[in-house]
């Protein structure tokens, strides 16, 4: 029987082969047949997770939060580091300096990244700025939401904080950071479904020991991290508790 693993689509396009990567070396190391399958947006990978086609996955928090109260995943770990967070971008020329100097009318750049999206429309509030008098545009991926704003297609761009770091140089100085989040306990993590429960310890020895080989730290470092760290099931149910408050 070989399980389904998948990874929140909101990491950089580039990551793209380190996931795979990353897959063979899990399969190895636990002698288990992994199948990874990236999905094209977060409304495919829901359709799997309801058609009951995944298995593991690297969640995003918003999806936590379903996953581990609906459909009886467990959380063992998350990449070590800064909490996730996200940013408000704006062009250079834009002539809004802060949130409150944002118009009603605005329009928005966006990926389908329901965590993002619902933390950026709560930094938005202080503008009076909500669904009924601003504009959305979804967009597939952060670097299409980037290029909205530098060309003037839409006037702000909800971005993760990785992902605005990712850009080059060269774009980063033509973008502005209106506001920044600062929620500090929302974080990606790695999830097991019900099937996999019972090898629970196993991956969390390979994952809490994977930056104890030069291997295992090269291919963390091409994620975007530097290890993996425990998650106890409180902290996530606290997570899961602050996820819900923000979209009520």
């Amino acid at each position: 029987m070989s399980f389904n693993f998948t990874v929140s689509p909101s990491f950089p396009a580039e990551r793209i082969s380190d996931w795979y990567i990353f897959n063979t070396w899990l399969q190895r190391s636990l002698s288990i047949p992994i199948h990874l399958e990236l999905h094209d947006g977060f409304d495919a990978q829901r359709a799997a997770i309801e058609a009951g086609q995944v298995d593991l996955i690297h969640a995003n928090p918003f999806d936590a939060s379903l996953l581990v109260r609906e459909k009886g995943f467990r959380a063992i770990a998350r990449p070590d580091g800064a909490p996730d967070e996200m940013v408000i971008v704006s062009a250079q020329g834009h002539p809004a300096l802060a949130i409150d100097d944002l118009p009603p009318g605005t329009r928005i750049a966006c990926a389908n990244d329901p965590c993002v999206n619902t933390i950026g429309r709560i930094l938005l509030e202080p503008a009076n700025l909500g669904a009924d008098n601003t504009v959305e545009q979804q967009r597939g991926t952060y670097i299409q939401v980037a290029k909205d704003v530098l060309r003037g297609q839409a006037d702000v761009g909800f971005l993760p904080v990785g992902a605005y770091r990712g850009l080059s140089s060269l774009v980063r100085r033509e973008l502005k950071v209106l506001v920044t989040s600062d929620i500090q306990v929302i974080h990606h993590v790695f999830l097991l479904g019900r099937d996999l429960h019972a090898r629970a310890d196993d991956f969390v020895r390979i994952l809490l020991s994977m930056h104890e080989t030069e291997k295992g730290q090269d291919l963390l470092s091409a994620l975007g991290a530097t290890r993996w760290q425990a998650v106890e099931q409180e902290d996530v149910e606290f997570m899961i508790d602050i996820i819900s408050t923000l979209t009520q």
